[in-house]
């Protein structure tokens, strides 16, 4: 599928943490811990460290895309305090098993990929090398500053008035002032 012009994509890694849960409903807890600038030479799923109660995993890659209509979200993403890579995990088919879904710097994805309920979605602190090419691009296609306001209709006071017409050809509708 051909992107839209002015469309830009980067590939990232993505590092996940797996850790022993407390709950007697589940056995791990997985959240991403680290997302890297580039793709490593380690195939998915790599474990990459190992503590007490913890693992660390190369999950695989995900793709970033910049589109020019949404520069403002991004934007605002760089403005913050701390700018980040949202990752979405979703549970696979085997119980206890995670999937790399995706991952996006655009906050108004990151909140509509929550809201499905279905989706673990966390954020990481963005690489320098992913903030450097979202300033770029952000200022080649710099967000709109003009608002469109619509003007509001003139009102009609005639069109509120009582039209007193109306009650005269009917005697029982008379009012007491048009008689």
């Amino acid at each position: 599928m051909a992107l839209p012009p002015g469309t830009e994509t980067r590939l990232v890694g993505v590092i996940l943490e797996r850790r022993r849960a407390t709950s007697p409903w589940i056995d791990f807890v997985w959240r991403p811990v680290q997302v890297l600038d580039g793709v490593p030479q380690s195939p998915p799923w790599t474990m990459l460290a190992e503590g007490e109660d913890w693992t660390h995993f190369y999950a695989g890659t995900a793709e970033l895309t910049l589109y020019r209509h949404e520069s403002e979200t991004y934007a605002y993403n760089l403005e913050g305090r701390e700018p980040a890579v949202w990752v979405f995990l979703r549970h696979g088919a085997e119980a206890g098993r995670i999937e790399l879904y995706g991952a996006s710097v655009d906050p108004g994805e990151a909140h509509a990929h929550n809201d499905t309920g279905d989706d673990i979605v966390d954020f990481v602190p963005m690489p320098p090398g992913v903030r450097d090419w979202m300033q770029d691009y952000v200022q080649r296609y710099p967000p709109r500053t003009e608002k469109y306001k619509r003007k509001r209709d003139k009102a009609d006071p005639e069109a509120l008035a009582r039209r007193t017409r109306l009650y005269a050809s009917d005697p029982l509708r008379q009012m007491p002032e048009d008689e």
